[in-house]
């Protein structure tokens, strides 16, 4: 269960960062359509920082069981906050929005990274 936790929360760690970096730094395509769409950019790079904290987070959580599962708990949050806001804007709807449908996917790895954690952790 540890090896598969450890992938897992790495993985997820890559992913996490690679969508937290642009808007930390709102730069790219994603902060942009977020801002068009009526998010403030303080929201979004708070976002980002949120996103990228979490990717440090999974990856110290490999070392220390508690912090990799806090980690995880934290962007659960911000998972929820993407399916509720993609949902309000209809994105799942829409076969343009690309990115929409991997909060979802994300959410649901994040909550099993988060089991596996804990029970590699007992």
């Amino acid at each position: 269960m540890y090896i598969a936790a450890v992938i897992l929360s790495a993985l997820l760690a890559l992913a996490s960062l690679a969508a937290g970096a642009p808007k930390a730094q709102l730069k790219g395509r994603v902060p942009d359509e977020l801002v068009a769409k009526g998010l403030g950019p303080g929201l979004v790079r708070l976002t980002g920082l949120a996103e990228v904290a979490a990717a440090a987070g999974l990856v110290a959580g490999i070392w220390w069981q508690p912090v990799g599962i806090a980690a995880a708990a934290g962007l659960l949050v911000v998972m929820l906050g993407a399916v509720r806001y993609h949902a309000k804007w209809g994105d799942y709807a829409d076969t343009e929005a690309r990115g929409a449908a991997s909060a979802p996917v994300l959410f649901a790895l994040v909550a099993v990274a988060a089991a596996a954690t804990l029970a590699a952790s007992q």
